[in-house]
């Protein structure tokens, strides 16, 4: 017989809670907001289809405010840590940024600057300052871990997660994949009184894959990327999860310094391929990961999806077993 005095079930129908009310919310509702994003005509060209095809937009507002309102809700009945509060104030405010990024062009420069000083408030509850390597021992960084890591964590996070996208669900099965191996993480070391808020997104952010992933009914825009890019940032700091973190992102990270690579050659701009009429990818250049194998083999979008979901999976088990907050 289950007991709900004891402390670990508590936690346990807690989690289950915040990952399973915005997760079925969700489902629930992205039928709502795909009909108004469309009435609305806030809607993209998806460029890997054989014919003109037009997805609505920006539905990773619906992640960020289910999250919100089930972790409220969920308030009723749970007392969460102070870090839980935290970490949604700063994902928020990186949803906002994802919002106006969506709607103006406010300078590269000028965004970067302000992301990195809206993970700030996690400075106080970043509790984990020690960087432990492998064979090698342990680094208390201090003023130095919360100062700098911290922000800039957070900030490349979220701005990894935004590049590495472009097919139907690339980059919010991606970003699943790292969180759900960052939570299992988080169990494992029996931690995750901290990280509620986190599983709330997560479970807003499952419900909204299924309806991006191929064919997608909706696109999360760069609200989405920032916010879910945002937690990953966010739950690696809050744990302490330096090393291992860097490890589940290495696709992620490859991706970036492939773009960087490209840029510093010069060569010629190219943000899509293109669907070459049946069904088969025809990518400009092997120069971002996801277009490596397409450009050499045949391959359809929703297979070069799975083989990025597979690259990132193998990944994450590496950094899930990594031991402890390594």
């Amino acid at each position: 017989m289950i007991s709900l005095d004891s402390p670990i079930v508590l936690q346990n129908i807690m989690v289950a809670s915040n990952f399973l009310v915005p997760l079925i919310g969700t489902i629930i509702s992205m039928p709502f907001f795909i009909k108004k994003f469309t009435e609305s005509d806030i809607i993209v060209r998806d460029y890997y289809k054989k014919d003109i095809t037009m997805v609505p937009t920006r539905g990773g507002i619906a992640i960020l405010l289910l999250a919100m309102l089930s972790f409220s809700l969920n308030t009723l009945f749970f007392k969460f840590a102070e870090t839980n509060y935290v970490a949604l104030i700063v994902i928020a405010l990186f949803g906002i940024f994802g919002i106006l990024d969506d709607m103006i062009d406010i300078g590269r420069t000028s965004k970067l600057l302000l992301m990195y000083y809206c993970s700030y408030p996690l400075i106080q509850y970043a509790t984990h300052t020690t960087i432990t390597f492998p064979s090698i021992g342990s680094f208390e960084l201090g003023i130095l871990y919360l100062q700098f890591i911290v922000p800039t964590y957070v900030l490349v996070a979220s701005n990894l997660v935004n590049m590495h996208s472009g097919y139907n669900g690339l980059s919010s099965g991606l970003s699943i994949i790292v969180l759900i191996s960052l939570i299992i993480k988080s169990v494992l070391i029996k931690d995750v009184e901290n990280i509620i808020a986190i599983v709330s997104i997560t479970g807003a952010a499952l419900g909204f894959y299924l309806f991006e992933r191929y064919p997608s009914k909706i696109f999360w825009g760069n609200i989405g990327s920032l916010t879910i890019g945002a937690t990953i940032g966010t739950i690696i700091v809050i744990q302490g999860f330096i090393i291992s973190g860097f490890v589940m992102l290495i696709p992620h990270t490859v991706n970036f310094l492939m773009y960087v690579y490209w840029r510093i050659r010069k060569f010629p701009v190219a943000k899509f391929g293109k669907d070459r009429g049946d069904g088969i990818l025809e990518v400009p250049n092997p120069l971002t990961l996801k277009w490596v194998l397409p450009y050499y083999y045949n391959m359809t979008e929703k297979q070069g999806t799975y083989v990025m979901f597979l690259l990132t999976a193998i990944f994450c088990m590496i950094g899930i077993l990594i031991p402890g907050r390594w």
